[in-house]
């Protein structure tokens, strides 16, 4: 999921510091990696561990694929059909125009309720909840290029999960979707870099140092 830009609210550009020049250099070549077709039963096996982790979880917080992201829409399909309420994220402009200044979530209503949002990403046709709306999900699905068994996670540049995950509930767990190649062993990052407790591969699900170490 392209993440909505907006500067920096430290006041500087993450490109213009080395590790924002490493992120951009590696976010090219992930993107190019991505761009070779995944097999079907490689993206069902995703899912299928990913929905059981789901599984106990009453409202998570996800998002629509696009592109050559790994597949949510099965995840999404699955989930909505056994009851789980779903967070959506709304991107960009409001249907007015005005621009939203934080990150914003709906409540998923089926693939009826949607239209399409901001980089062709879909999103509920619904009303917002706002950024605060995100610490009922007990569970957080964020879009990432890659990850690290420390934690770290590498997002599409623009920091729109950087600022959201800041309202997410103290003991939520947030994890990732991504292929197996796309676990690193390290990544640059930055202070403001948010880190995630899971991740979720065609062949492995990796429970973080961040999601082992104590509160």
């Amino acid at each position: 999921m392209p993440e909505a830009h907006r500067p920096n609210p430290r006041g500087r550009n993450p490109a213009d510091s080395g590790a924002g020049a490493a992120k951009a250099a590696l976010r090219a070549q992930l993107a190019a990696g991505r761009r070779s077709v995944e097999p079907e039963d490689a993206a069902r096996r995703r899912t299928s561990a990913a929905l059981t982790i789901s599984h106990g979880h009453r409202i998570i917080a996800l998002y629509c694929s696009v592109g050559d992201e790994p597949d949510t829409w099965s995840l999404i399909d699955a989930l909505f059909a056994g009851g789980s309420t779903l967070l959506l994220p709304l991107l960009g402009r409001r249907p007015d125009g005005t621009v939203r200044r934080e990150p914003d979530w709906a409540v998923y209503a089926g693939r009826d309720e949607l239209r399409t949002g901001y980089a062709g990403i879909a999103e509920p046709t619904g009303g917002g909840i706002g950024a605060d709306g995100l610490r009922s999900a007990s569970l957080v699905w964020c879009s990432a290029l890659a990850a690290t068994p420390s934690g770290d996670r590498l997002g599409t540049g623009g920091g729109w999960y950087d600022r959201a995950l800041r309202y997410a509930a103290p003991g939520a767990l947030i994890g990732v979707l991504l292929r197996d190649r796309e676990v690193l062993d390290v990544l640059p990052v930055e202070p403001f870099d948010r880190a995630v407790d899971l991740i979720v591969t065609e062949s492995r699900t990796i429970r973080t140092i961040r999601a082992a170490a104590p509160e």
